[in-house]
């Protein structure tokens, strides 16, 4: 959602702790394709509107929305392993500096919005 929401004006950051994907990405490099959408990012990466870092702590500071979206792999009983989740909650919960919206876009079961709360909650 990052280029969509820098398309319409917003000053997005995407961020990840993968130094080499956000270099690719930088580049220009996008690991998906839709149509139009390389153009889209280079767009508004060059209208400083979309903006990719490796420094996801330095990232949170200062903005409204944080959109979380990381991998939940299964556990071996089947169910979602919630770490990824609960450590960027954790790390949003350290760096913000304002209220902000915590949006999670990962698959997550029935109950994580509450447990990603208490986790902020408690930082």
């Amino acid at each position: 959602p990052g280029c969509c929401l820098a398309e319409i004006g917003n000053h997005v950051i995407c961020a990840d702790l993968d130094k080499k994907k956000i270099d690719s990405l930088n580049n220009g490099v996008l690991p998906i394709y839709e149509p139009g959408l390389d153009e889209m990012a280079k767009q508004n990466s060059s209208q400083q509107r979309l903006t990719f870092s490796a420094d996801p702590s330095t990232s949170v500071k200062g903005v409204d929305i944080v959109f979380v979206a990381v991998g939940t792999p299964s556990r071996s009983d089947g169910g979602a392993h919630l770490g990824f989740v609960d450590d960027v909650a954790s790390m949003v919960a350290a760096n913000i500096t304002k209220e902000v919206v915590l949006v999670l876009k990962s698959t997550v079961p029935v109950g994580t919005n509450k447990r990603v709360r208490n986790i902020v909650k408690h930082a």
